[in-house]
């Protein structure tokens, strides 16, 4: 059979594999469309499974806002080199990502990848993501994703895509929350995220073991000097003190301006716009962290 170019660019846009893979997929199955497409999918499957085990340290971060701004996502997809995560269809399927997460429930990036893509139900994640591989070269995993959806959010992206933040604030005045003012807060917030790397908003919502580890750090610091347990005990308060003011949110110094905190900040901000305004939550992607 006389595969045609019509039949070549139907089979590719079906499967966004290359012109030369398509062709040879047609003419193995003697034109027939439906086969070539399950081919090419079995031989993105085999590639992407040989390619499993290498070390994907590259990748990009893509966040999505909807239009009416009171739903985000964040996501982390992974490659093995920055070349391969600068390329347009690496970015267009973390664009996808970003957007199934989006508009499905899913709890895990497992479980995304089983869904049928919202935009071609034809396929599933997972069958975009081996066909990706076989096209690329490389080896290419979903590793996070946050989703927001409960008030006022804002995104920033740095370092070419390299590290992400995605804030949810809540504010209970609604023209203060499309004020100027709240939206450089907010935008600020996120540029304080990515520089200071905060662990929590308030230090009752740093783990229990993280702060547990570091109590017993500085006690044993203090015994290792030579003070007894019982005056270790006592030294531990200020320094406990010196890690969540540096480890959370609301207590660390602005980056922007280090005479206030963000909790400083955040009450200058309420007052002058009369309103409540609160940070509720926040994700901090860094590719390879």
């Amino acid at each position: 059979m006389n595969i045609t170019s019509q039949m070549v660019k139907e089979l590719r846009d079906k499967t966004n594999a290359g012109m030369m893979d398509c062709k040879k997929a047609l003419t193995e199955t003697g034109g027939d469309m439906e086969k070539a497409v399950d081919l090419l999918r079995q031989k993105g499957l085999a590639v992407a499974q040989k390619r499993a085990g290498r070390a994907t340290s590259e990748g990009l971060v893509e966040t999505f806002i909807q239009d009416s701004g009171k739903l985000g996502v964040m996501v982390e997809v992974n490659c093995e080199t920055d070349f391969v995560a600068k390329s347009d269809a690496f970015i267009e399927f973390a664009k996808n990502v970003a957007t199934q997460v989006a508009e499905t429930a899913t709890a895990s990036p497992a479980e995304l990848l089983e869904q049928k893509f919202v935009k071609n139900p034809a396929l599933t994640i997972q069958d975009m993501l081996n066909e990706l591989v076989a096209k690329l070269g490389e080896n290419i995993g979903i590793k996070r994703f946050a989703k927001f959806n409960e008030g006022v959010l804002e995104t920033y992206i740095h370092a070419g895509g390299k590290l992400g933040v995605m804030v949810e604030l809540a504010c209970d005045n609604d023209a203060a929350a499309k004020n100027a003012d709240f939206i450089e807060f907010a935008k600020n917030i996120c540029m304080h995220i990515a520089a200071a790397n905060p662990v929590s908003i308030s230090r009752e919502e740093v783990p229990a073991d993280l702060a547990e580890r570091e109590r017993n750090i500085f006690i044993q610091q203090a015994i290792d000097s030579g003070k007894p347990a019982n005056i270790a005990e006592k030294m531990v308060g200020g320094k406990m003190d010196r890690f969540f003011a540096e480890s959370c949110l609301l207590e660390q110094k602005f980056v922007k301006n280090p005479d206030i905190s963000i909790q400083d900040l955040l009450k200058e901000v309420a007052a002058k716009l009369g309103a409540n305004i609160s940070i509720k939550r926040f994700a901090r992607f860094q590719v390879g962290a």
